[in-house]
């Protein structure tokens, strides 16, 4: 729930003020492809994890395939050397240091903590592994925070302690370690524990592949013999709680309640009955889980249906999913979706955005995707940083969550719906997708305006007037109408695509391609060898014959003659961005214009008004944005596609 133009502002029912922000485990497990390297020398060099991998395997006898499991589901191979984790983790084991210094939160949200046992708010101690890992292999701790081969032999150590503990031999038989792994989860829910395992158990059966953060070329076989164990769900939950029968989930209420102003912090409804749920939208909560399940019991405040912890992934349900949360800063897009925010800043994605948070996350949205026929695709699954502004003036506070550091990629890989090329190059159509680990373009701002971020994977590209890089980015005139031209700050969209977006390209010139983004040519490079986009298929739409432009809305409401007498209509907000004749944009969906009478507060759902009016929702800019099908052409793009003009009408 990121905003970085103005101070956190207390919630209120206006349109404006309304901002915050299971599948089996099979389909959670996908190779990541990556770069290979470019010489014989830097392969050997690549190598050295993986060999830090077979030494300790060896040394404490645990099958390799168990430790590197364990690991990948630790930190996916990745160091950070030297940087914990939220929760104390380091290096490739992801070893707990209780004493480490956590990283400490851009801002300040003055804290003061939930009262004592209130659900998902983490463990009060957590276990000294590092230190524990540290004696066991006869160096000191300070070692095993910087050291990856340290860090791996202590992992490899406490596997095998645990094993031993448990009274189990040292066996080469992955599956005779299935405990002793559940155990590494270090959470003593025996629901998480065993989801955990199994997951561990599922990369062995798979494999994995992947270019590390410390560009470590780093394999896991696939072992198709390992099988992960059937399981029953062992804990009880309220009977409030909508999840998969395997995530760790509680219940921590968001209130409705009549304020001063009118009501909060959510809308009763019955969807998807009067509502059809579109959407769902991933949010930061750019603040600890603590501060925000203070706010999220706030009636003045806003609200959201889940959160998900960056430590375990736990997941605490605050309203029904057939009622609307306040989540998204758009009445329209909260009317259609269901929120999850994730515990983190997005200028701190090694600390926050956690393994567990990401495979957690994804399994709730399969979970809610099938219940409610959404489709897994990046017009339904979107950022908040992706929600269109309900009207013009509105755009300036809008969001910039998750941020560029959310690898897409791999979460939808975690859905069972990877993004990948539909169409030959010469398409008509793009889909963005950088190699998000060999992909750092440069941002600024994670420590201060002007400041230089660390390089670091990125989901995001950037975009130019001109095919050179020297040329000026692209201007948002509603994000900044002002003039002022967009920068590389970190949570500046004004110039920038995102991973699994779909733009008409409008142009290609050597290495570089152009899409049609907010009314203009816009180029960003993508050379073949290693391209930032591929080619897609699909629907776009353009102007009708005859006219020269089409506004562009940022909600579709129903048109004027569908209000009843009495019922208060919202005024239509054209955004200020021109769609030309020639011009053509993606769409993946069509909605009806709504509306729902928010103005009082009542013990049942609002009446919601249904019009007539289609609309199709485009992929406009960085965000979504929404088209009369009156006003557009729909332009097919098939998948097997010669150059834009082959398109057909």
């Amino acid at each position: 729930m990121r905003r970085r133009v103005a101070p956190r502002v207390r919630i209120a029912v206006r349109e404006h003020r309304l901002t915050a922000c299971v599948a089996a485990s099979a389909a959670l497990l996908i190779p990541v492809l990556a770069f290979p390297p470019t010489d014989a020398a830097e392969e050997a060099a690549d190598q050295r994890l993986q060999n830090d991998f077979t030494a300790a395997a060896d040394e404490f006898h645990v099958p390799r395939g168990v430790l590197m499991g364990v690991s990948y589901l630790q930190s996916r191979w990745d160091s950070h050397p030297g940087v914990p984790s939220v929760s104390g983790g380091y290096g490739p084991m992801h070893l707990v240091d209780p004493g480490a210094a956590p990283p400490r939160a851009p801002q300040s949200h003055g804290e003061a903590g939930p009262p004592a046992g209130q659900p998902g708010t983490g463990r009060a101690q957590p276990p000294a592994e590092l230190r524990r890992a540290a004696d066991l292999i006869g160096v000191p701790a300070k070692r095993l925070r910087t050291d990856d081969a340290a860090n791996v032999r202590g992992g490899a150590a406490l596997l095998a302690a645990t094993q031993r503990q448990l009274g189990k031999p040292l066996s080469d038989r992955p599956a005779d370690w299935w405990d002793a792994v559940a155990r590494f989860s270090g959470t003593s829910d025996a629901d998480a524990a065993a989801t955990y395992a199994n997951d561990v158990f599922e990369v062995i059966r798979k494999g994995a592949h992947r270019i590390t953060d410390a560009a470590q070329n780093v394999t896991l076989p696939a072992d198709p013999e390992v099988r992960p164990r059937a399981t029953r769900p062992a804990g009880s939950r309220p009977k409030e709680v909508e999840c998969p029968p395997e995530l760790a989930c509680s219940w921590l209420s968001a209130p409705y309640e009549r304020t001063d102003d009118a009501y909060g912090n959510h809308d009763l409804a019955d969807r998807p009955w009067d509502e059809k749920i579109e959407y769902i939208v991933i949010h930061d909560t750019e603040a600890s889980l603590k501060s925000m399940f203070q706010t999220v019991q706030d009636p003045t405040e806003a609200s959201w249906h889940y959160s998900v912890r960056s430590s375990d992934g736990h997941v605490t349900q605050h309203v029904r999913t057939k009622d609307s949360a306040w989540h998204s800063g758009s009445q329209f897009v909260n009317g259609h979706s269901i929120g999850i925010e994730h515990e983190g800043f997005l200028t701190q994605p090694d600390a926050w955005y956690s393994e567990k948070m990401y495979r957690a996350s994804a399994r709730l949205v399969r979970y809610l995707a099938k219940k409610y026929a959404i489709p897994l695709d990046r017009q339904h699954i979107f950022g908040h940083d992706n929600v269109p502004a309900p009207t013009a003036s509105s755009i300036p506070d809008m969001h910039e969550d998750p941020g560029p550091y959310w690898d897409w990629r791999h979460y939808f890989d975690l859905l069972g719906a990877p993004l990948r090329a539909t169409a030959g190059p010469d398409s008509p159509m793009v889909m963005v997708l950088p190699d998000y680990a060999a992909y750092k373009p440069r941002y600024t701002g994670c420590k201060g305006d002007g400041v230089p971020c660390a390089p670091h994977g990125s989901s995001a590209v950037r975009l130019h007037t001109e095919p050179r890089e020297d040329a000026p980015l692209i201007q948002d005139p509603g994000r900044r109408p002002d003039g002022e031209p967009s920068t590389e700050d970190v949570s500046d969209l004004g110039s920038r695509i995102s991973t699994g977006q779909t733009y008409a390209v409008a142009g290609r010139s050597g290495d570089w391609t152009a899409i049609w983004y907010l009314g203009h040519k816009a180029w960003f490079k993508n050379p073949k060898k290693h391209p930032t986009a591929v080619g897609a298929s699909g629907r776009m739409v353009t102007p009708k014959q005859g006219l020269s432009e089409i506004p562009v809305f940022g909600r579709a409401l129903p048109e004027e003659e569908a209000y009843p007498e009495g019922f208060p209509e919202q005024t239509e907000s054209p955004l200020p961005y021109s769609l030309l004749a020639g011009q053509r944009y993606v769409t993946q969906s069509s909605v009806t214009g709504t509306d729902v009478d928010r103005s009082s507060f009542v013990e049942t759902p609002s009446p919601v008004i249904n019009g007539r009016e289609q609309y199709y929702e485009i992929q406009f800019g960085h965000r979504l944005a929404y088209v009369r099908a009156s006003d557009v052409d729909v332009v097919t793009a098939p998948a097997a596609a010669g150059p834009p003009g082959h398109a057909t009408r």
